[in-house]
């Protein structure tokens, strides 16, 4: 299946984003991991929070190289290959801090999806997106050296932004370039009505053995409150599909509305998989 129509709604114009959004980081000079010490005095912070608080585990997400490359500017660097494999590296100390510190690293990467819509422009043929998305896999894979795979979770979207999302890249069309990422578990967008339909991809593609698939059951972009049925049903039909004990709910993505309506919907999403669980092991 090919990618999205040019002739579809075209994607949000430049001038149409916020000034900080249009901004970017200028790399001039080689690029290299400065001190931890903040991200290591945020994550103390972070794990002393948790204190008192009943969890199984806790996560700390971590920008993917390929997405931070989409907000800067390479002056420094012969090729932009190379400028991503020098990012990845550079953000190897971060990804192992995370896991060091006992934490599950959660990669955020709407790049390798998101990319298509916002920066491929003018579209071009498939393939060669799939050959630009492969070396940022390959080397997110190489920064992710020595990191158990079952400390790591990846996270792909297509955007949280307010707009008609016509230009999304199918989820067939990304599939095997996701599944080729060095985690454990895929957090990826499904509630969203632009992707509801796309649980019949795992009809085609399986998930592979020890791996975990964390589909969005709440949309992100919408303040309505999903009925915790609705959650249930959603993580039923991923479970009917790729097997009940690989299938753990989530959102879409970052939450964009009010605090209020966001923890109604964390709710439903806790009702919802109870539902689901009560059902599925009868």
């Amino acid at each position: 299946m090919g990618g999205p129509s040019a002739e579809a709604v075209p994607p949000r114009p430049a001038d149409a984003m916020p000034a900080a959004l249009r901004m970017r980081t200028v790399c001039t000079g080689p690029l290299k991991a400065k001190s931890l010490d903040r991200l290591q005095q945020e994550i103390a912070i972070f794990k002393d929070a948790l204190k008192g608080v009943k969890t199984e585990e806790a996560f700390w997400c971590v920008i993917a190289p390929a997405w931070l490359e989409e907000f800067t500017w390479n002056e420094y660097y012969s090729t932009q290959d190379d400028f991503i494999q020098a990012l990845s590296q550079a953000m190897a100390p971060i990804f192992r801090s995370v896991v060091d510190a006992g934490l599950i690293l959660q990669l955020d990467d709407p790049a390798i999806t998101h990319t298509w819509e916002e920066a491929w422009i003018p579209p071009r043929p498939l393939d060669e997106y799939h050959k630009f998305i492969d070396v940022r896999v390959q080397t997110l894979n190489a920064a992710l050296q020595g990191i158990p795979e079952d400390r790591v979770r990846y996270h792909v979207c297509w955007g949280s932004w307010n707009g008609p999302h016509t230009q999304n890249i199918p989820l067939r069309d990304v599939i095997h370039y996701v599944l080729k990422v060095k985690a454990q578990c895929y957090s990826i967008e499904a509630a969203k009505s632009s992707h509801l339909h796309e649980w019949k991809v795992w009809q085609e593609v399986k998930l592979p053995a020890g791996k975990i698939l964390m589909p969005g059951v709440i949309d992100h972009t919408s303040n309505v409150v999903e009925h915790a049925e609705v959650v249930a049903d959603r993580i039923m039909t991923y479970a009917n599909v790729v097997g009940r004990e690989n299938v753990i709910a989530g959102t879409d993505c970052g939450m964009r509305g009010h605090a209020h309506v966001n923890w109604a919907k964390y709710r439903s999403i806790v009702e919802g998989a109870k539902l689901a669980s009560a059902r599925l092991w009868r």
